[in-house]
């Protein structure tokens, strides 16, 4: 697996992590979010409307990228990190770079005026998520840890919430906020809130953003988090079903009629 990149300047150590988070994806599914996951052999993925992802063992091994062919399908949409190297026969779709922030020095607390989100408050998520586009956000991503939210005249104003948990860390994610209340300091509280529940169970907190995103990497800064590396992240389409398709078509259809094999003894990190 390729090393990750450290994006700071002076040749500052990276901050903790690890294996586990240079491959967060695969550390979640093989760890708390084994119940979301589908797996094939080296490969696993999120269960739809969870979460768009999937993650190989070793994104340098061919043979997991065989894996996540009969995992998904042929003629499949699927996104991935981190990946050095598309292999031939996978049509890229588009590809953007991410960057990794870390817990240094966040000040966690409580926010009294926060609520719990949950499946019964999806429609409310889903049109802040729409008008805010804070990242990949499904309609079951809310069923993959805390979120909570503020209100303001009973209408959802702005939330944070939970997404990859992997042993001893946890992300939050779809931190977004109304633009008609932006300017109120909501984002941070609930980044703050959200890291409480977080730090209470023990772990980590961890976050991700685009690489380009500067005022969303600038306000994780200023909370007290690192940016500790960066990852390609690539949505490709596994191949179709022509020719050597057809035949990979069968061979999946055979596989969901069979047992699937274990994981890769390593875990994938």
């Amino acid at each position: 697996m390729a090393h990750p990149t450290d994006v700071r300047r002076g040749g500052v150590p990276l901050p903790p992590g690890g294996p586990a988070l240079d491959n967060a994806v695969r550390a979640a599914l093989d760890g708390p979010h084994a119940h979301l996951a589908d797996r094939y052999g080296r490969a696993a993925r999120y269960r739809p409307e969870t979460y768009p992802f999937a993650a190989l063992a070793d994104p340098a091994d061919p043979a997991a990228w065989a894996d996540l062919h009969m995992l998904v399908g042929p003629g499949t949409t699927v996104r991935v990190k981190p990946v050095e190297q598309v292999p031939d026969g996978r049509q890229a779709l588009g590809e953007g770079e991410g960057v990794q922030p870390v817990d240094t020095a966040l000040r966690a607390e409580p926010v009294p005026e926060a609520v719990r989100l949950g499946p019964d408050d999806r429609p409310e998520i889903l049109d802040l998520v729409a008008r805010t586009r804070p990242g990949p956000f499904l309609r079951r991503t809310v069923e993959m840890g805390t979120c909570l939210g503020i209100r303001h005249h009973g209408r959802l104003a702005a939330m944070a919430g939970e997404r990859l948990r992997l042993p001893g860390w946890t992300e939050i994610s779809a931190v977004c906020t109304d633009p008609a209340h932006r300017g109120r300091g909501l984002a941070p509280r609930l980044v703050r809130a959200v890291a409480a529940g977080v730090r209470d169970r023990g772990d980590t907190r961890f976050l991700h953003a685009a690489a380009g995103n500067a005022p969303a990497i600038r306000l994780y800064e200023s909370l007290g988090l690192t940016p500790r590396r960066r990852s390609r992240i690539v949505q490709l389409r596994s191949p179709g079903t022509t020719g050597a398709g057809r035949a990979l078509g069968v061979m999946t259809r055979a596989a969901r009629r069979t047992p699937v094999r274990p994981a890769a003894p390593d875990g994938g990190r």
